[in-house]
């Protein structure tokens, strides 16, 4: 056969593809540069394991899928059987198919320059003794994101059951290190970081959906790597179900990343001929640290042909605004005020449909509550609209209440076990979409709504319940009830191609690439509060750019924690994402909707940057700051003290001449030549330091610039500006 060497984007990855068994992965990482085959074949020479004492009389190599006819002891790539034989395979290279040449050198080629479209290799491979066959996909697109995926098929005579299938690469020893996030609901994406030991770290998900609790990204890096520093290697396992990702290091050696779907005992069971496809794992590598991996996602990401291409509106949301209170006027009179403000979309919550005065009922019954709208949503969306603003409707398909309609009439359309319902998670049982009368009720009702309201171009598409006991017929529904959840929202899509779908789930508990494959943004969070959201949309934005992570301004009090913060500080963490409003702004005094445009303005303006720039974080020894959208302009924020007082000066990444900073709202100015008053800022509007200082962008970087000495959570908002 051969040995590949795709470049992309100042990534390499080198496979030895010479048979008979399946090909390895020799180096997965940083750019080598124009190879020839003696170059390449040295290079695989030189990373044969040695055979040591007390081991196999040959080398073990890891290859695309770890077996243990090949010596491998670690966690098996493939688990299953055939009626208790076939439980162990040893398969053998078929056939290699290369797309896009340009990015391939082979036993034949001289080498070349990395190409511009992505490069693809197919590896078929077959064990007729096991009956199966094995395909794997493997794709390295222009920004150096490497894709895999492996498919399964089931040639024998009688059903194999397959219990897991997991994609690995491996990472080389200098990887000492691993992040990766945890949570719960309302403090998603929490960072946790050790040293790499001996032996597996399995990250495994059992929600029935992607989980508050899911890492992102499993990330293993040299000591003491960074956002702007260190080399990384990244990996997320894009499925909305149960999942697992797992960092392992063996003994002998070998560190892998891997990751795939976390099969319940007898979910998936092949028949003659079938197949089965695992999720896509998504892997990343860079050289500058984590926030050049967050370039190469977010760039792959908005190269998608389905990612969002129009300016991301300001949204508000009514939900912290009404709650279940649904009322023409009062509604109406909000979206004038949010009209005031510059708002963009108007989103109507949760309560608009029959019997939903509260969240013990109606769920699952997606007809208009005649009682409350007696006339319809028509003159509430055609009010938003005269206004110039989109509207959006709340909907949670996939549940249902056991005080509903739908749950009376067909008890037999739940995923349950036989003989009793799961235990109930706020007064919700879950719609089993693998039942075809139940997806096609679904599909129907759906379509009707948008059908009937043609003003509707946008769906909050929610899900607050973990799938506990899903059963489908007796057997494991959480696979079946995932392809269902994404053909629904494939086949809503294909038929009101104009309507804008959010992935929320109680806050961020479906957040993963392949929904968002379907949908256009994820909401991070139920949290409000704007300090802990810091952290989270902090995170959140290891994997996704900003314009893909809904970021509102909550009420003075937070509805989830009932901390207390000024506006100021509530809009500039909400100024760098998707923003948008979830407070009830028809109550609040003229000053404060007079700031609150003035920060949705600057949004506005920002918007450009915010959502095509490339995120910078800097690295801190004290808390946090926020983030940085960094292009020939640059706005960065910093929102808490630091241990030490007053704060000493931070530097600004950047290496070209920059100028000008402004205060936000509600913070002390710093003793800077413009700000000797110390006089309180108001608003973006009116900047604290309008003169600003002009520094070049070596002094930014290497000296930086006095930071003002603020109260606790407060906010300054710097923007920085090339000039010539």
């Amino acid at each position: 056969m051969t040995v590949l060497h795709l470049r992309r984007a100042r990534t390499s990855l080198v496979l030895d593809a010479r048979g008979p068994a399946l090909p390895r992965v020799v180096h997965w990482g940083g750019d080598l540069g124009p190879t020839t085959a003696d170059q390449l074949s040295a290079l695989v020479d030189a990373t044969i394991p040695p055979v040591v004492p007390s081991s196999f009389d040959g080398p073990t190599v890891l290859s695309l899928l770890p077996e243990a006819s090949a010596g491998w002891s670690g966690r098996p790539g493939l688990a299953g059987h055939r009626d208790r034989t076939a439980w162990s395979t040893a398969f053998r290279l078929d056939a290699l198919d290369v797309e896009d040449a340009a990015a391939a050198v082979d036993a034949d080629d001289t080498g070349g320059p990395a190409g511009v479209g992505s490069a693809r290799v197919t590896v078929r491979a077959t064990d007729p003794g096991a009956g199966l066959s094995l395909t794997v996909e493997i794709e390295l697109d222009p920004t150096g994101l490497l894709l895999l995926r492996h498919r399964l098929r089931n040639d024998g005579d009688g059903p194999y059951e397959l219990r897991e299938l997991t994609p690995v690469l491996p990472v080389p020893a200098v990887a000492t290190e691993l992040l990766d996030l945890t949570g719960r609901w309302c403090r998603e994406r929490s960072p946790q970081r050790h040293p790499w030991p001996m032996g597996a770290w399995v990250r495994e998900g059992r929600h029935g959906r992607t989980g508050h609790d899911a890492t992102l990204l499993l990330v293993a890096g040299t000591a003491g790597f960074g956002f702007g520093h260190g080399e990384v290697w990244a990996v997320h396992t894009a499925w909305s179900g149960d999942h697992v990702t797992v960092a392992e290091r063996r003994p002998t050696g070998e560190s892998t990343l891997g990751g795939g779907e976390l099969l319940a005992p007898g979910e998936i069971v092949l028949a003659a001929g079938e197949s089965y496809a695992t999720p896509v794992l998504y892997a990343g590598w860079s050289g500058a640290g984590l926030d050049g991996l967050s370039d190469v996602l977010h760039t792959h990401l908005r190269a998608r042909p389905g990612h969002p291409r129009s300016p991301r509106p300001v949204t508000l949301n009514v939900w912290e605004a009404v709650y279940f209170d649904h009322d023409l006027d009062r509604l109406t009179a909000l979206a004038d005020r949010a009209a005031e403000v510059g708002v963009e979309r108007f989103v109507l919550d949760d309560g608009w449909f029959r019997g939903r005065r509260h969240d013990r009922a109606g769920l699952g019954d997606w007809v208009v509550d005649d009682q409350v709208w007696p006339d319809g949503l028509k003159p509430l969306i055609d009010h938003v609209r005269g206004h110039g603003m989109q509207f959006g409707l709340w909907v949670e398909p996939e549940m249902l209440n056991p005080d509903s309609d739908l749950f009376r009439t067909h008890p037999d359309w739940l995923l349950a076990t036989p003989g009793r319902l799961p235990p109930t998670w706020r007064h919700q049982q879950v719609l089993d979409l693998a039942q075809p009368d139940a997806y096609d009720h679904l599909l129907e009702r759906l379509d009707a709504v948008l059908t009937e309201h043609d003003g509707i171009s946008y769906l909050k598409w929610d899900h607050n319940r973990d799938l506990t006991e899903a059963g489908h017929h007796g057997r494991p529904g959480v696979h079946a009830q995932t392809v269902a959840v994404y053909r629904l929202l494939d086949e809503l899509r294909r038929r009101h191609p104009g309507v804008e779908i959010e992935s929320c789930a109680s806050g961020g508990a479906r957040v993963d690439l392949e929904i968002l494959r379907r949908t256009d943004r994820v909401w991070a969070s139920d949290c409000n509060d704007a300090l802990e959201r810091l952290a989270i949309q902090r995170w959140t934005g290891l994997l996704l750019p900003p314009e893909l992570v809904g970021t509102h301004i909550g009420p003075e009090r937070s509805h989830t924690t009932h901390r207390v913060h000024d506006l100021g500080f509530r809009a500039a963490t909400a100024l760098f994402g998707h923003h948008g409003i979830e407070w009830d702004i028809g109550s609040i005094t003229p000053a404060e909707r007079a700031e609150l445009a003035a920060w949705v303005a600057l949004h506005k303006r920002l918007r450009p940057l915010l959502h095509a720039g490339r995120v910078v974080r800097v690295d801190h020894p004290t808390r946090p700051s926020g983030r940085t959208a960094w292009s020939r302009r640059t706005v960065a924020r910093r929102c808490t003290r630091s241990r030490g007082w007053p704060p000493r000066s931070r530097r600004c990444p950047g290496r070209y001449a920059c100028r000008g900073w402004t205060g936000g709202g509600g913070i002390w100015c710093g003793p800077h030549r413009a700000c000797r008053s110390r006089r309180r800022c108001s608003g973006p509007s009116r900047a604290g330091c309008r003169r600003g200082v002009t520094l070049s962008g070596a002094a930014l970087a290497t000296v930086g610039l006095q930071m003002p000495a603020l109260h606790p959570e407060q906010t300054l908002l710097l923007e920085a500006t090339a000039v010539d």
